[in-house]
């Protein structure tokens, strides 16, 4: 009699505190294994705080003995996020696996290479190349050792559209600090990635946690990342100008927390959150009136000033993940979240903030993910590297 083939996706996720690599690796699997009731683990991810870092090849082991993933990937973070949780000074791993009956799965591993010519980036697989279905990426990443402007590039070179998520991984505070894991081997550099394709949606959730203020204006006169006119005027006065409109309490904000957002898509007949590539500004100069942001800024580009608070960031994912959802008729069965390690109690005063916005938004999903030293994720059809964002990942069937 030929077993019945399951045609659903499943997914688990479990978190502990223990401090005990193998104990801890041990606990969740046996958690998850129960949840997936049988189904084999496609796809494991495993986050873990720096307090694990050392005894991550004991931890990788014990997942891998409990649970026979086909893949597995993860890496060390700032903080953990699992269940309902952001453990973000404490020792913690979290585990999230997926059953994906019939869904293509492709790891690599990427290192950087310098020479002559400049930085290029080596491991890519030539199968990626060979076909043309639609790929969703997830890539974790050392932040010392990986040049992510090139990822991007690669990607898009080789899977032109395809959409990346995912985080660059944290608790080191040197080069070789942080680990990357790929199946059963641990890393202490370099990029571990797998390509998602097949009957499965990975729908993405970029929050800024940004408001925009202001007008828009046009770029008439720049050069590099340097700002030198907006809609035909010096671009400190157009800051001034703005600076001076704001309420008392937003001037006070705006001194720590302004921001400029570059519209990644010209074409669209209105802007709205997540049309804008939010930037750091890092400089004026007063003689010229130009203003320096943190990337690189093209003429005839639309921009507008951000803020960046609080009760902005709760607002921006609240929307964006309402948003997201009201878009699609499938509900979402699992989640993934990158979040800046900016966020959490720094930012919002209390504890597991964006976990909690996202139960409510998404429903009571498996969740797991860590916070990050930086966040990557698509704004306009092409991928960034973030910061102070959460980027989310939504795993569901595909929309009919």
């Amino acid at each position: 009699m030929s077993s019945k083939v399951q045609t659903t996706l499943k997914f688990a996720a479990a978190v502990s505190r223990e401090r005990d690599s193998r104990i801890a690796g041990t606990a969740m699997a046996q958690a998850v294994r129960r949840d997936l009731e049988g189904r084999q683990a496609d796809l494991a991810c495993l986050f873990f705080s720096p307090q694990h870092a050392e005894s991550a090849e004991e931890l990788v082991e014990a997942v891998r003995m409990e649970t026979s993933p086909r893949l597995l990937i993860g890496c060390s973070g700032e903080g953990v996020i699992g269940g309902g949780e952001e453990i973000e000074s404490a020792p913690a791993v979290a585990l999230w696996t997926a059953s994906l009956p019939g869904v293509s799965m492709e790891s690599f591993r990427l290192s950087a290479d310098q020479d002559d010519y400049g930085v290029s980036m080596t491991g890519w697989p030539g199968r990626l190349d060979e076909s043309m279905e639609r790929r969703s990426f997830l890539l974790l990443a050392d932040p010392f050792s990986t040049p992510m402007d090139e990822v991007f590039s690669l990607i898009a070179d080789r899977c032109q559209g395809a959409p990346a998520i995912g985080g660059l991984a944290g608790g080191g505070r040197d080069r070789g600090d942080n680990r990357m894991v790929l199946d059963g081997q641990v890393y202490n550099g370099g990029l571990v990635g797998v390509a998602l394709s097949g009957p499965i949606a990975v729908r993405t959730v970029v929050s800024q946690g940004c408001r925009p203020i202001g007008e828009r204006y046009m770029v008439t006169r720049a050069e590099h990342n340097v700002i030198h006119e907006l809609s035909g005027t010096p671009a400190l006065e157009r800051l001034k100008a703005l600076f001076a409109s704001l309420s008392d309490e937003e001037q006070h904000l705006a001194q720590r927390a302004l921001h400029i957002g570059v519209v990644m898509d010209e074409q669209r007949n209105r802007f709205e959150r997540g049309d804008f590539l939010v930037r750091n500004l890092i400089g004026a100069d007063q003689q010229s009136g130009s203003v320096a942001i943190g990337d690189v800024v093209k003429e005839g580009q639309t921009v507008q000033f951000h803020l960046r608070d609080a009760k902005s960031a709760t607002e921006d994912l609240h929307l964006m993940l309402a948003a997201e959802r009201a878009r699609h008729p499938q509900p979402p069965l699992g989640a993934l979240v990158f979040s800046c390690c900016g966020r959490g109690r720094r930012l919002f005063g209390r504890p597991h903030h964006d976990v909690s916005v996202l139960k409510e938004r998404a429903g009571d999903v498996p969740i797991a993910g860590f916070f990050a030293q930086g966040e990557i994720g698509p704004v306009g059809g092409s991928n960034f590297l973030h910061g102070y964002t959460a980027s989310v990942a939504l795993f569901s069937e595909p929309d009919a």
